[in-house]
């Protein structure tokens, strides 16, 4: 976002156009999440000022095109909203705010290198809407916030800018963003609305605004901390949930157990909800949310009663579980190849998630310095980025002529490409880490390489308690025959048939929460299987 206040020394061939008779929000920020909202509210009926600093978007936008290429409908819907004349994109953030009878926010907040909350973009973009603020606007932010942010921070900022009083003059209201990449719409038709203003006739205007774009019920909160605090609370959940799968994980694999079939079970029963294990977590939420909470910590009056100490610990402990599974995936790898000096290793994925162009705070990362640090030479791979932008991002591409030098792979981002790979390329590699879960065991073991998972067990060898088996598959990942909770289904040998099986199963695909409920029965019975794709970060490193 801008370095300035105003955001008006970038002009554009079009100025900002009056609505009108039709009332008139100001979106700010048209990113992933942003411009999808944009085009929700048109669709409503609303005339939406759509405010970015990047010229490309802005023009792109106006054409009538989506600079966002993956998100389901959106191509289509900026176009038709554009035609309709109801979605108009500006970079005059101010002017577009005075139009405006409710301004949406949603810029990014994440932290530093050293953890700390940087305020530094939605300061500057609040500093411009006070600019433009007039008196009786509603404005909503939606960016994750921590608690306390919308109510001190930024209502004193909108004050001093706009010379206006929050909650007397105009409105201001939180309602975090509860949609992932990838089924946007789909989210905001189905999940609950969560809203919170500084006083009751703030949160009762948000409350009105959103019932007039979406159609998901709405819940009101006693405040906008207790708003920011849902935000928080869930996306912590999810990131001490993996953890706990982790350490599952490792005991599982001390002992000789598959913890993927173990989870599967245990999760029949309705009160367990464990996640999957996996190489790590990614994305703009997950990793980032934790030290939000831990903000609240530094406040004066926890410091001064001692007690700030005793909190949140858990929060803690898991961050640092969950960023140690790089380092043990090696270790894995290490005890199957020996030392990794001078070896070569290829890591499939850079990408925080499956299928998603986005890198912010991948476990690619954390892997490669893990194996940076053991002597290795580190390739990856990554369909959805140039071998420019890999090269970019700190990587180095795989050239073709170094494919017979690899000698063990990890699979860190589960693209959907990588399930019609052709691992027979890798002549000489002894081992292939699946850390998603997203492989076909035998197909890669047909190859004369060892396929080995996160919680597979394969530190023991099964003893007199037990029986060797191979991994513990998904269903959605390896569809071909019936699954066993004490195994995994018959799965054919070549994995480009394998990719045609999983393309033409009925299932359908795993619901933003991380449950994939089967509509098979398991072993004939009558619970359906609960798996969660939650493969360290397969659906919910988003944002």
């Amino acid at each position: 976002m801008p370095n300035n206040p105003s955001c008006r020394d970038v002009t554009l061939r079009s100025s900002v156009p009056s609505p009108s008779s039709t009332q008139a929000v100001a979106v700010v920020g048209l990113g992933k999440i942003g411009l999808p909202l944009a085009v929700q509210y048109a669709q409503h009926g609303w005339y939406v000022l759509g405010c970015d600093i990047n010229p490309h978007v802005v023009e792109t936008i106006n054409l009538g095109q989506s600079p966002v290429h993956e998100e389901p409908g959106l191509i289509a819907g900026v176009d038709a909203m554009v035609s309709r004349g109801l979605l108009h994109a500006t970079l005059d953030m101010t002017e577009a705010v005075r139009q405006a009878k409710v301004v949406v926010v949603i810029v990014p907040v994440s932290i530093n290198a050293q953890y700390d909350v940087d305020f530094q973009t939605i300061d500057v973009v609040t500093a411009a809407i006070g600019a433009g603020l007039q008196p009786g606007t509603l404005v909503i932010y939606e960016t994750t916030l921590p608690v306390g942010t919308t109510a001190q921070r930024c209502a004193s900022i909108l004050e001093r800018t706009a010379k206006l009083q929050a909650g007397v003059d105009f409105l201001l209201a939180y309602s975090p963003e509860r949609v992932s990449s990838g089924s946007i719409f789909r989210d905001l038709r189905i999940y609950p609305k969560v809203v919170g203003g500084i006083d009751e006739k703030s949160t009762s205007a948000a409350v009105a605004f959103y019932r007039s774009v979406l159609d998901a019920p709405i819940i009101s909160m006693a405040s906008t901390d207790e708003a920011e605090f849902v935000k928080l609370i869930e996306a912590t959940y999810r990131d001490v949930n993996i953890a706990l799968a982790n350490e599952y994980a490792c005991f599982a694999d001390a002992y000789g157990l598959d913890v993927a079939a173990a989870i599967a079970a245990a999760n029949t029963q309705p009160y367990s909800h464990i996640h999957s294990p996996g190489v790590g977590v990614g994305g703009h939420c997950i990793p980032v949310y934790p030290y939000f909470l831990l903000k609240g910590l530094e406040e004066p009056a926890l410091q001064t009663q001692n007690v700030g100490a005793h909190m949140l610990t858990l929060l803690r402990s898991a961050r640092h579980v969950n960023d140690a599974m790089a380092e043990y995936a090696v270790n894995r790898i290490e005890a199957i190849t020996g030392s990794l000096a001078h070896q070569s290793v290829l890591v499939l994925g850079i990408a925080y998630r499956g299928n998603v162009r986005a890198v912010a705070f991948t476990s690619a990362q954390l892997l490669q310095h893990a194996l940076l640090a053991r002597g290795a030479s580190v390739y990856v791979d990554d369909p959805l980025f140039s071998a420019a932008e890999l090269s970019e991002l700190g990587y180095t591409p795989l050239p073709a002529k170094h494919e017979h030098e690899i000698c063990a792979i990890v699979l860190q981002a589960d693209h959907s490409n990588y399930r019609t790979l052709d691992f027979s390329r890798f002549a000489h590699c002894r081992v292939v880490m699946d850390g998603r879960r997203a492989l076909c065991p035998q197909y890669i073991e047909s190859l004369g390489m060892q396929y080995i998972a996160i919680g597979d067990g394969g530190q023991k060898k099964p003893t007199a308690g037990g029986t060797a088996r191979t991994p513990y598959v998904p269903l959605e990942r390896c569809p071909v025959g019936e699954l066993s909770l004490s195994g995994e289904p018959e799965c054919l040998s070549l994995q480009a048939q394998y990719s045609l099986n999983v393309q033409n199963t009925q299932e359908e695909a795993c619901p933003p929460d991380g449950v994939f409920l089967s509509s098979r029965p398991v072993n004939g019975g009558g619970y359906p299987e609960r798996i969660y794709s939650e493969a360290g970060d397969n659906r919910w490193s988003t944002s």
